[in-house]
């Protein structure tokens, strides 16, 4: 049943159609009335006649709907005060005499402390420990630790760890957000290219997911004349499946460094979220079929002596491809090169400039140049604004020299990434190496991305004008 205010409103809205009615049917009755005067007519005609008829009948049916539905807005408004009334009572406190407890009689819930934390285990020593401990002695203490690590983070991050879990064939502990903050900045240093895609949390279930593409689109056309048909095309929409995948690493500690080690935990924490970074941004940019160095249309620069003037028209005629293909569905936005690429670029000299510059370019420059380090940004802006990513998991053994890198020219809306909100890891640890006294630690995420939405929606620059570079 609808809220008693929701009712009223909708009583009133009946009540103004029901008003409206009548209105309508009095000022039609007018202007049929007002046509035969107008003609010098003394009577009306039979049709109109037979409509101001019916005109009258309506009104006098609307006139008695509105006093029905008068009576019936009286008696909703009545128990709406009925209704206030009783919440006003509802509402009252009545003192019941009891006596307030004294403080140290109530019973209080603060703020538990984590079982990871921050300023006890900076570096995620104990963390580790841990997880080797209760693999290769059935530790009772450090099994219930990280049993307890798990039920905070289904309490704080549990739509994260239920999806990204849920979705393989194993499970894995999730390593405590403020490492994965820590290393955040060697995570990201190995994954430029993959930070400025279009992210989207994955799917709670399945190991793939699914995109409609129009394929065939509706049509507009003029019309041949008044009343024939106008163009029409039924649109069609083509499924695109994207795999999920999973980047892995893994990394053996010895049964000493877990025993008697100091400073493991830097080393065994930063590599393996490394290693799946990279893996991750290398899958994106080298995949057969999939990664972008794949789905993306060349544009070839073909020059025994590269220059940095010759090669500049070849991203723009990239970025004109992009656009082309796209419209309005998005533009150019990024341009993705190896970083002998970049500093090539930054090495060349010329004594001619482009007829037109992006805002804040300077003239008589080929771009420019921010402070940033590797994998923290955009390395700088070209003169047609594309922001520059320096990323060397582009491959630099291309060519028939296997010794040509490519540069990319993208859409960043339409490079998508699906991955865990706030890319958790997870770690497990593996079959223990008994012969040589070693653990094996096994990290991994979850990840699907596509770039193949648009057809030549991604572009690259390629050939022999992009050899190893002399400097």
């Amino acid at each position: 049943m609808p809220a008693i205010d929701e009712l009223i409103a909708s009583i009133e809205v009946e009540l103004e159609a029901a008003l409206k009615r009548r209105a309508k049917c009095a000022k039609e009755v007018e202007l049929i009335l007002g046509k035969a005067q107008q003609d010098g007519r003394s009577t009306l005609t039979p049709e109109e006649d037979e409509r101001v008829t019916e005109l009258f009948a309506a009104r006098d049916q609307a006139v008695t709907d509105a006093d029905g539905i008068r009576v019936k807005l009286e008696r909703a408004n009545e128990i709406k005060v009925e209704e206030a009334s009783r919440a006003d009572e509802a509402r009252k406190v009545l003192p019941t005499g009891t006596r307030k407890p004294a403080y140290e009689d109530v019973a209080r819930v603060g703020a538990e402390e984590r079982t990871y934390r921050k300023d006890q285990d900076p570096y995620g020593k104990g963390f580790l420990m841990d997880i080797s401990r209760q693999f290769m002695f059935q530790d009772v203490e450090a099994s219930h630790r990280l049993a307890q690590h798990m039920r905070e983070e289904r309490v704080e991050r549990a739509d994260q760890v239920a999806r990204a879990v849920g979705t393989g064939a194993f499970t894995g502990l999730v390593v405590p957000q403020y490492l994965t903050d820590m290393y955040a900045p060697a995570t990201a240093a190995l994954r430029p290219f993959a930070d400025i895609c279009n992210t989207h949390p994955l799917p709670e279930q399945g190991m793939s997911v699914n995109i409609s593409r129009i394929t065939t689109s509706t049509s507009a056309g003029l019309q041949a004349s008044e009343n024939s048909a106008v163009s029409e095309t039924d649109m069609d929409d083509t499924l695109l499946t994207v795999n999920i995948q999973t980047a892995s690493g893994q990394q053996t500690i010895s049964r000493q460094a877990v025993d008697r080690g100091a400073g493991i935990e830097d080393v065994a924490m930063q590599d393996l979220f490394n290693r799946v970074a990279t893996r991750l941004d290398n899958t994106l940019l080298n995949q057969a079929s999939t990664g972008l160095t794949n789905v993306a249309q060349a544009t070839s620069y073909t020059d025994a002596s590269p220059s940095g003037s010759e090669m500049y028209p070849k991203i723009l005629g990239a970025a004109a491809g992009v656009e082309a293909a796209l419209l309005a569905m998005g533009r150019p936005t990024h341009a993705v090169m190896h970083s002998r690429r970049w500093y090539w670029l930054s090495s060349q000299m010329s004594s001619t400039w482009p007829l037109i510059n992006w805002s804040n370019v300077p003239v008589q420059t080929i771009g420019t140049a921010t402070p940033s380090t590797y994998g923290s940004g955009p390395r700088g802006v070209l003169p047609c604004g594309l922001e520059v990513i320096v990323d060397n998991n582009i491959a630099t053994g291309l060519g028939g020299g296997t010794n040509e890198d490519e540069l990319y020219v993208v859409p960043s809306a339409e490079c998508h990434l699906w991955e865990d909100p706030a890319a958790p890891m997870f770690i497990r640890a593996e079959q223990p190496q008994a012969a040589s006294l070693g653990v094996l630690l096994v990290a991994y995420s979850y990840f699907a991305y596509t770039f193949g939405r648009y057809a030549n929606g991604m572009q690259k620059v390629g050939g022999t004008g992009l050899v190893t570079p002399s400097f």
